[in-house]
């Protein structure tokens, strides 16, 4: 009899003893033990971030910050959606995009970047796998064998990549590990929708081991052209990718390698001409979601190719880790967009002519180079310091069907200096400052232009010289931040952050015979104060934080109008307030409920500022007006800034022999957003909404899971964007898809 089994006995007989002398029946203590396995099968697991590139309890970290994973981000995506589909899917969080599956728009607590073109800069970056996609074709990366997203609220410059103002959306991948596992997934469902998901991955020798991660998604052509009487010929999309990593883990260095690569043909997003009436953001009766009147050529196809790599080297040192982190990104392609949305001949146009623009993205290389040493002992205070390098530069050629085509060329280097260190004053408080100084130049220069224009050949246009634009800024950020703990389940934190966004360049409006237009950095001084708590015997995790923040020198795109520009300018000051909460709820061992709620008030700062509005008075401006007829604007909201999310999300499982059957939903409503820099009755949305479910049996034994699933599931038509320069164009959202799906697991 080994001694552990004498023990067990041991204690078994000394249980049953004090039974019988305090008079309990067996059943009564196995009553007690099943209460105790249940309410321990209630408690929520402890969830782990890196949101300060230390791994650390959500709990304990002094920001405010939202995770998905799991089946949560499943059920999101079940359907092939690309990464936009994370809007309105976390407190405080916006995605949108008029460039298909290619290009897509972030906004966190209403701040972000409304530019449509391949060369804009974002106040929130995307972090894959601890290196930043800078350009808007790297932040389309699409999402397979993820282990977690964090989305990190507020300005984040002292640790992570270029320095922002808005927010960070870090995404991590399934990482190599020595035990073997494996999994296939396969979906099929309406719009011919058939995709296939896979990883396989275990350990080579005892310090080695890989993972190889594939995705194929398709749909198929479903959108109707009436103008050519055509059927099921746009809408469609074939994206492939795939990642290979290898991990080796020695005795004093860790080296992780990563290779991805992506290669997507699709369809831009569908311009849809007058489906707005003026005086009303309702979608009329010209609006069919299955059916189109293009009369451009190129069916607004898209495609584009990349390719990456990195190296994660980590250095075990005494007292420390030294880190390095050296990546390329690489990608090119194009798309066409018929953005006046259809046919000119057609009823209420008043349009003149046919709008169409090509955009072709030139041998994008991006590098980048991250170095940090970190300390690594248990004593009340830890630290990083670290520098950080980035270098970049990509072709844009834009093709009109009248102007011609023109090619413009953008670089930037960035270089950096940072150190955070966090002090354990006492069992409650820890408190923690960072410093970041960054330095960035960025340049711009134009090739050929009008190539084989009519306007040139009429002598309605003529070649530009426009000398080449360099422009260099520096700046110290910084941030302060404490956490104390109340009880050890609720805790109070405080933060005070400065973020930076280098000087911006968009160089569009040159294939229009303008020039290109410059804005000045912008700054962020942000306040926050939240409560995390786990409470009801961590059944109930509740987390919130109010915010306000003040921008000076706010960047701002002033898009499309009657002039049909695309121009950088500067507002003196953007301000935005609001609160955020998010809970998980575990009401019952089997059934659990989630979600939260944010507010958003923001309003642009600047009694001089104008823009030009809505071409040939087609809509209802409400904006005051100059003498030269342009929108005064101060006093508006932000573009594309919800003023309120609200997501819930619930799940009931019920058991069953070998496994269990579950019930997920989830629900999205977004508030009051106004879509442009100036205010018309027209370009606005409130209250588009969204819902999804799934309904799954999964068998424990044979590691198996089968589902049934829709997205969108009551066809909402929500009004996600517009084109205001001709007639009342607009874009809606992805349309109602059903499927099915089998996944497998292997270990």
């Amino acid at each position: 009899m080994t001694l552990f089994t004498k023990s067990v006995l041991s204690v078994a007989v000394n249980a049953a003893l004090f039974s019988a002398a305090v008079g309990l029946s067996p059943v009564l203590m196995a009553q007690e033990s099943d209460k105790d396995q249940n309410a321990k099968q209630q408690e929520l697991e402890t969830i782990t971030v890196t949101a300060q590139k230390r791994s650390q309890s959500i709990q304990e970290v002094p920001i405010s910050i939202a995770t998905l994973s799991g089946e949560k981000f499943d059920a999101i995506f079940s359907s092939g959606d690309d990464i936009t589909a994370l809007a309105i899917k976390v407190p405080g969080l916006y995605a949108e995009t008029s460039n298909g599956r290619a290009a897509p728009r972030f906004y966190i607590r209403g701040l972000g970047n409304t530019d449509f073109d391949l060369a804009a800069s974002q106040p929130v970056s995307i972090i894959m796998d601890e290196v930043v996609m800078e350009n808007v074709i790297l932040k389309s990366t699409p999402l397979f064998d993820v282990q977690q997203v964090e989305v990190i609220r507020g300005p984040q410059g002292t640790l992570f990549g270029r320095n922002t103002t808005a927010g960070i959306i870090k995404f991590d991948s399934v990482k190599p590990r020595q035990e073997y596992d494996a999994y296939v997934k396969s979906t099929a469902g309406t719009l011919g929708m058939f995709n296939l998901e896979g990883a396989v991955g275990g350990g080579l020798t005892d310090e080695l081991s890989a993972r190889i991660s594939l995705l194929s998604q398709h749909r198929s052509n479903w959108i109707d052209n009436s103008f050519t009487n055509e059927s099921d010929v746009m809408g469609g999309y074939n994206e492939r990718a795939g990642r290979l990593q290898f991990l080796y883990e020695g005795n004093a260095v860790d080296a992780l390698f990563n290779v991805h690569t992506r290669n997507y043909d699709g369809t831009s997003s569908m311009f849809r001409k007058n489906i707005l009436s003026p005086g009303s953001n309702d979608l009329n009766g010209n609006y069919d979601r299955d059916t189109v009147a293009y009369d451009a050529p190129g069916r607004n196809r898209q495609s584009y190719d990349a390719w990456g790599s990195s190296l994660k080297l980590d250095f075990q040192l005494d007292g420390m880790t030294l880190t390095s982190i050296t990546a390329i990104e690489m990608a090119d392609g194009g798309g066409i967009g018929d953005i006046d949305g259809g046919n000119p001949d057609q009823a209420g146009d008043a349009n003149v002519g046919n709008a169409v623009t090509e955009d072709q993205l030139r041998d994008l290389e991006q590098r980048t180079q991250e170095i940090r040493l970190a300390s690594d002992t248990d004593g009340p205070l830890s630290w990083q310091v670290g520098g950080f390098y980035f270098d970049s530069s990509f072709g844009v050629n834009s093709i009109d069907g009248f102007f011609g085509a023109t090619e413009v060329f953008h670089g930037n280097t960035s270089w950096a200096l940072f150190g955070q260190s966090s002090y354990k004053v006492n069992d409650k408080l820890d408190v923690t400052a960072g410093v970041r100084y960054t330095d960035d130049e960025k340049t711009f220069s134009v090739g050929q232009q009008n190539v084989d224009g009519f306007a040139l050949v009429i002598g309605f246009a003529q070649i530009q010289d426009y000398d080449p634009i360099k422009v260099t800024d520096d700046n110290i950020s910084w941030e302060l931040s404490a956490n104390y703990r109340l009880t050890d389940k609720t805790s109070l934190f405080a933060r005070v952050a400065d973020g930076f966004r280098a000087q911006s360049i968009q160089g569009r409006d040159v294939a229009f015979e303008a020039p290109p237009s410059v804005a000045d950095s912008e700054t962020i001084m942000s306040y926050e104060i939240g409560a995390k708590s786990d409470l009801l015997d961590n059944t109930l995790r509740l987390n919130g934080a109010l915010f306000y923040y003040v921008i000076d020198d706010i960047q701002l795109s002033a898009i499309g109008g009657e002039t049909q520009g695309n121009q950088l300018i500067n507002a003196n000051k953007g301000v935005g307030y609001g609160f955020e909460f998010d809970f998980d709820y575990r009401v019952l061992p089997n059934l659990s409920v989630g979600g939260g709620f944010s507010y958003n008030n923001t309003e642009l700062q600047d009694d001089t500022l104008t823009v030009a509005p809505c071409g040939s008075g087609m809509c209802t401006v409400l904006d005051p007006r100059n003498a030269q007829d342009l929108a005064l604007i101060d006093g508006n909201p932000f573009p594309q800034a919800p003023e309120t999310i609200l997501t819930l999300n619930a799940r009931y499982d019920f058991p069953i022999e070998s496994g269990e059957v579950y019930v997920y939903g989830d629900y999205q409503l977004q508030g009051k957003t106004n879509l442009f820099l100036y205010e018309s009755a027209e370009f606005k949305s409130n209250n588009n909404y969204e819902a999804g479910l799934r309904v799954a049996y999964i068998n424990y034994d044979n590691n198996y899971e089968v589902g049934v699933f829709g997205r969108n599931i009551t066809d909402a038509d929500n009004l996600k964007g517009a084109i205001d320069f001709s007639n009342l164009t607009g874009f809606v959202n992805e349309p109602r898809t059903f499927g099915v799906d089998f996944k497998i697991s292997f270990y």
